[in-house]
């Protein structure tokens, strides 16, 4: 792809918080953003030059956008991967392409992807009924993580079956929907992988994220994690291997539980920004969001050398009314994302708190 000019117009499907962060990073590098999403006060809303309010598979408002823009990206992954092809028949390019969101929108379908690419998961089932729920525990032990294979995100949609026999149960109070089955991971802790790959097949990835989460919520970053180099090359090297073979664009997110032998295993890879690579924003030259921009454009890939140790803390709900003593903190740096209701396990906003390495 010709590297786009300054000036040139960036389409971003997906208008929430990363859309808005997306969008000011773009307007950094002179471009133009137009957002299509259905929220009329949607936060990217109010820091584009453009916004299409319609549904993600309005056929008239893909038409508007693409007309609008040079290339279109995403926000989050559950954009139908069919308006991502409507799109491309409209001469438009788009990053990451329709096969990555609709790998990841199954999960199924994701986990079969990553082993195939040879990036190692836990083993898995997957389960239509009740009946089959029941046979997939049992032959992965008993005690099983149940997940439906679509739509779930931040804890939602999963459970845990702690016999073969609870697994039924479990299926039903979960829809009775499909539902991919997967054994426990004797995990020591929870890792992150930023990883991004340009138009050329260049590729770059900043340093490991710890991340902590509370009821299936990330909660805190802290990077750069204190890994061995071998470990942060096996991370790397997962990385690589998924952005090629999905031939992706763009930046990805890659969640890492790290076993008690010192394995990698990847939980689930997200083909967007990742709340886990916020931390970029205060710790490296070039964040997530301007990398991103960089790599749809068809730039050349920014650094990603860590130039400082953060923490990054999530504002869920009323956390953000904690504002006026986070903005003085003489080490925070405060990132709001302009919603206007504050609901439990919403996320408002993040706090990063900046250290030397």
């Amino acid at each position: 792809m010709t590297p786009l000019q300054p000036g040139s117009t960036i389409g971003i499907l997906g208008g929430g918080q990363l859309g808005r962060m997306l969008a000011t990073a773009a307007a950094r590098l002179g471009f133009d953003v137009v957002v299509l999403d259905p929220e009329p006060d949607c936060p990217a809303s109010r820091v584009c030059a453009r916004h299409i309010v319609a549904a993600y598979d309005d056929a008239a408002a893909l038409e508007s956008l693409a007309d609008a823009c040079s290339v279109v990206t995403v926000e989050f992954e559950n954009v139908p991967a069919g308006a991502l092809e409507v799109l491309i028949a409209r001469g438009v390019p788009v990053a990451p392409g329709p096969r990555a969101l609709s790998t990841a929108q199954d999960r199924v379908e994701e986990k079969t992807f990553l082993n195939t690419a040879g990036a190692p998961t836990v083993d898995f089932r997957p389960a239509s009924t009740a009946e089959e729920a029941i046979q997939a525990a049992a032959a992965l032990g008993g005690r099983v993580l149940i997940k439906t294979r679509r739509d779930g995100y931040d804890g939602k949609g999963q459970a845990w079956a702690e016999t073969a026999g609870q697994a039924a149960e479990v299926f039903r109070s979960l829809g009775a929907r499909p539902v991919i089955v997967e054994a426990p991971a004797a995990f020591r802790r929870e890792l992150s992988i930023i990883a991004a790959r340009g138009w050329d097949g260049a590729m770059a990835a900043f340093p490991l994220a710890e991340n902590l989460h509370q009821s299936g919520i990330l909660r805190r970053s802290s990077a750069p994690a204190e890994v061995e180099p071998s470990r942060a090359r096996e991370a790397e090297d997962i990385a690589h291997r998924i952005l090629a073979g999905l031939d992706y664009v763009g930046v990805i997110g890659i969640e890492l539980f790290e076993l008690q032998d010192g394995r990698l295993l990847v939980n689930e890879i997200a083909p967007r920004v990742h709340n886990s690579g916020h931390w970029t924003q205060d710790g490296t030259a070039t964040d997530q969001f301007e990398q991103h921009i960089r790599a749809v454009a068809g730039w050349p890939l920014g650094p990603v050398e860590a130039r400082a140790r953060v923490e990054m803390e999530n504002l869920l709900g009323e956390d953000v009314l904690r504002w006026p003593g986070l903005a003085a903190e003489p080490n925070a740096r405060l990132h709001l994302y302009g919603k206007r209701e504050a609901r439990a396990g919403r996320k408002m906003g993040h706090v990063n708190r900046v250290f030397p390495l």
